[in-house]
């Protein structure tokens, strides 16, 4: 749906609610003036080009970073007063995980197990189960800095599932992750939302997208330009067309029309490039 549009499908009892979102870095404004709603149990995803403020806006529902004016509201606490007991309650895999890579995967997952004050003993069980289903067991005792950015991806992930949140917020979570991992994960997070949990992600990977998200929002420049489900968007966006995500995220943002292309790439002949006709 477009900026000025109700959803049909937004939830009337959201668990992430923001008001008039804005984010500045002196003179330059990455998010702006954002308003949006996410229910209980959705698989949400929020799209945008680079420097959209997908990450500014994850990072500032999260507690990462403060905004700059506006509300934030999750699981019905503002944020600015409640940051620690929201923290408590949710998971998050940011894009840039920042793991502590002198450790090993097992005693990462394990330490972030005991920040949120489990038992040791349901500690170690859950920690096996993670690195079993993500396929981390052979390397479970090797240090981070050596893991692939599959590797880190996915043990960041393992951490923000061992607590059993809420609400998951993953930014761009599928970089680097294999095939086979990419299914398993995308298995973890639907029978996450099938159980009631809220997914809150952000991808560039549009076919996932397309796949998974109950809802999406498109940002461009700071602000959300478009919102709803897949169809609703087919509906406003694709002008009738059977079109997929990922054409409707172009035109939403501008940019559908003819390709651009270098100037010395184009659809000269072999005679033009210095090659000399075999005919």
């Amino acid at each position: 749906m477009t900026e000025s549009s109700q959803s049909n499908s937004t939830p009337s009892a959201p668990c992430v609610r923001l008001q008039a979102l804005t984010r500045r870095y002196g003179d330059f404004l990455a998010v702006d003036r954002v308003d949006l709603q996410v229910g209980r149990g959705e698989f949400f995803g929020l799209l945008g080009p680079n420097g959209a403020g997908k990450s500014t806006i994850i990072k500032m529902i999260t507690g990462m970073l403060a905004p700059t004016s506006g509300r934030i509201e999750v699981l019905g606490r503002d944020v600015s007063q409640n940051v620690i007991e929201i923290k408590q309650r949710i998971g998050l895999l940011p894009e840039d995980s920042n793991l502590y890579e002198r450790l090993t995967g097992a005693e990462y997952v394990r330490f972030v197990g005991r920040m949120y004050d489990l038992e040791e003993s349901e500690v170690r069980s859950r920690t096996g189960e993670l690195l079993e289903i993500l396929d981390l067991v052979n390397g479970q005792d090797d240090m981070i800095i050596d893991y692939s950015l599959g590797m880190k991806k996915k043990v960041g992930l393992a951490a923000a599932l061992i607590h059993n949140p809420e609400i998951l917020f993953l930014d761009e979570p599928f970089n680097g992750v294999d095939v086979g991992s990419s299914r398993t994960v995308k298995d973890i997070l639907q029978k996450l939302v099938d159980r009631g949990v809220t997914v809150f992600f952000s991808s560039h990977v549009m076919e996932m997208v397309e796949k998974l998200c109950t809802r999406v929002a498109i940002l461009k420049q700071g602000r959300i330009v478009a919102t709803g489900t897949v169809e609703e968007l087919r509906r406003d966006l694709g002008s009738g067309e059977e079109v997929g995500l990922e054409e409707m995220f172009l035109r939403s943002i501008g940019e559908h029309g003819p390709l651009k292309s270098l100037s010395w790439i184009g659809e000269s002949s072999t005679t033009d490039r210095g090659v000399e006709n075999p005919s």
